[in-house]
């Protein structure tokens, strides 16, 4: 849903010191095979012995229950250890924390198009309509988060194209070797 390049993804878990284990779904996928490659990935080294499994979630009590479900169906425990955090306060503490992202997917059902790789800062915060999670919880936009106080050091990305694909506005971020901080329009 990110649409954020597999390399960028790979320099996030390093900066972060994180394993990362790839599970490959279709464009276009179903709840059938997503469930069946998530469970075989789930079930095999180096997640076999992985206990919990920490969500973001905020407040979507059906995402929840879903996503509790499927992990207790397989002896698997869920965490949503932001859960029930004002929206507002956490994005707010986000930023102030030092933590740096940008805009890569926005539903423009929901938000305007425009917003499509901004930076997550505190001008953003004051320009989304009140209508809008500023966390983006119901699925208004997605971010790319390149710099922050979890990373060894910020991911050198740069703003690409922007394009409209599936019904979603995504703003494609490539890797670089020049500074850290994405510029773009606002």
């Amino acid at each position: 849903m990110h649409g954020v390049r597999r390399d960028l993804l790979h320099r996030q878990a390093r900066a972060a010191g994180l394993p990362l284990v790839e599970v490959e779904i279709p464009a276009s996928c179903s709840n059938d095979v997503y469930e069946e490659r998530m469970g075989r990935a789930l079930a095999a080294p180096p997640l076999l012995q992985t206990r919990t499994i920490a969500f973001g979630d905020l407040f979507l009590a059906d995402i929840r229950d879903y996503r509790e479900g499927r992990l207790g169906a397989i002896g698997k425990r869920a965490s949503f250890p932001l859960w029930g955090r004002d929206t507002r306060a956490l994005a707010r503490e986000f930023v102030a924390a030092g933590f740096e992202a940008i805009l890569v997917c926005v539903d423009p059902r929901q938000l305007d198009p425009s917003f499509a790789g901004r930076r997550f800062d505190a001008d953003l915060l004051a320009d989304l309509p009140p209508e809008v999670d500023p966390c983006g919880e119901n699925g208004e936009f997605h971010t790319f988060v390149y710099a922050g106080p979890v990373f060894d050091a910020p991911i050198a990305c740069e703003v690409g194209e922007i394009v409209e694909r599936g019904g979603f506005v995504f703003c494609d971020v490539l890797a670089s070797h020049g500074l850290p901080r994405p510029t773009a329009a606002r």
